[in-house]
């Protein structure tokens, strides 16, 4: 945690806290204090005075008794509450990304694209105040979210991130030193088509992790890997998660779980000038890159859903005073 918002996170609740509130029947409710503000339900309401300068973890009762329990919300339930343009990382797979790529306090991370910024604030938590997150997102819509988003999460614009609006091929060989970056995370369409520009950008030993939805664009990745001759055997899988139903004696899995979101590849630079050992292995069929080497890659080919055009303006309207950000040079 970063000391710009660890303040936030502790002590009782302040104006412009985020508080959540969890009714008798499970269901949440999360709000922003105000002074002299009322939260509403069908059911009665309760004035956010009176949650003023109770302690985190308290209960409260709206004006028909109906009793709440008021919490500070954690990252996990921040990112999937949060305004959003794009789809978000899902706490699941942003926990793999920090630690299955190994991301550290004091590490220089690129990341590409931003979407609503819900990994980015996992990779800010994990750097720290002594680290740099470089992110590239190509709509400026989207990282005007996903700045709003972390502001609002740490409480003021965090000081290792820095969020540029373009092209990752185009804008990072003008921005970072060749072999200074220690992680890159990309979550795109297209991963295969940056892998120049990341391998120039990593240090020997450096890890690249990709983040991508279907199983088509896992076995490119990897096969582009393994063609480009700088990078380690690479590695992929996904995760699942499945909640429980805990009462009484009726312990069992519940209906609804989390199941695929999306596959995690990872791979290490290798240093200038070395090759890696040949791995024997059966030869691959159905993959025939130099069939359509110009092929472009859409979300819609993909199955991914893309929100509307209306739909990111008003969100982008809600956030207010727009978060300032970072243009390559021309």
């Amino acid at each position: 945690m970063t000391a710009i918002d660890a303040d936030l996170r502790r002590g009782p609740f302040r104006v412009g806290d985020r508080v959540q509130l969890t009714d008798p029947k499970g269901r949440l409710h999360t709000i922003t204090l105000e002074a002299g503000k009322e939260f509403h339900t069908h059911r009665g309401f309760l004035r956010h005075d009176d949650l003023l300068g109770l302690p985190d973890g308290s209960t409260i009762s709206n004006t028909v008794g109906i009793e709440y329990l008021a919490i500070r919300p954690l990252l996990a339930d921040y990112v999937m509450s949060m305004p959003r343009g794009a789809a978000v990382v899902y706490p699941k797979d942003a926990g793999q990304i920090v630690m299955m790529g190994d991301i550290f306090p004091g590490a220089v991370v690129v990341e590409a694209g931003v979407g609503s910024g819900a990994l980015s604030m996992s990779l800010l938590r994990a750097v720290g105040e002594s680290g740099r997150v470089h992110s590239f997102e190509r709509r400026a819509d989207f990282a005007v979210i996903a700045a709003a988003n972390a502001r609002a999460f740490f409480g003021a614009d965090h000081p290792a991130w820095e969020v540029t609006v373009g092209d990752l091929v185009e804008t990072l060989p003008g921005m970072i030193d060749p072999g200074t970056v220690d992680r890159v995370v990309l979550d795109m369409l297209a991963p295969w088509e940056c892998l120049d520009v990341v391998a120039d950008a990593l240090i020997p030993g450096g890890l690249l992790i990709c983040y991508v939805a279907t199983a088509t664009q896992l076995s490119r990745v990897a096969e582009a890997m393994r063609g480009h001759g700088g990078f380690t055997e690479p590695h992929a899988w996904e995760s699942m998660v499945r909640d429980w139903h805990l009462e009484g004696l009726a312990v069992r899995p519940v209906h609804r779980m989390h199941g695929h979101t999306g596959f995690l590849i990872t791979t290490r630079r290798l240093a200038p000038g070395v090759t890696p050992p040949l791995r024997k292995r059966r030869p691959g069929r159905g993959y025939e890159p130099e069939q359509a080497p110009d092929q472009q890659w859409s979300p819609e080919e993909l199955g991914e859903r893309v929100p509307s055009d209306k739909r990111v303006r008003r969100t982008a309207r809600s956030i207010g005073d727009p978060p300032r950000l970072s243009e390559p040079a021309p």
